[in-house]
């Protein structure tokens, strides 16, 4: 079966569109880590650090509200300036006074078209 580029593309930007709905926002997620420490979370904004290397991936992800790292042990990471949706494993680090440090393990990526 063969599927039009078209078709896919819409596809794309339908699931992107669905997902950015429900994703929390980093504010959210810093403001309170206890409450969301090892579960999935679904967060979108727009990739700022990156590097990859053989398959792995690490990368900084902003929203309006706030910025989080993101690991990725599979599939790299996406450039620079690209905009995400991303579903993973929120984990809490520490928090110390007004600073929390926390990243997401990424289990499944969508970039916008």
């Amino acid at each position: 079966m063969k599927i039009h580029p078209l078709a896919l593309g819409l596809a794309a930007l339908l699931l992107f569109a669905g997902c950015k709905s429900k994703a929390t926002e980093i504010k959210t997620l810093l403001d309170d880590p206890s409450q969301y420490d090892h579960k999935i979370v679904t967060v979108a904004g727009t990739v700022g650090r990156s590097i990859g290397v053989l398959g792995y991936g690490a990368y900084e992800l902003s929203d309006d509200t706030g910025k989080i790292s993101i690991v990725s042990k599979s599939g790299g990471a996406p450039r620079e300036g690209a905009e995400v949706v991303v579903r993973g494993e929120f984990r809490n680090a520490f928090t110390l006074g007004t600073t929390t440090a926390a990243a997401i393990l990424e289990q499944d990526r969508v970039s916008k078209p």
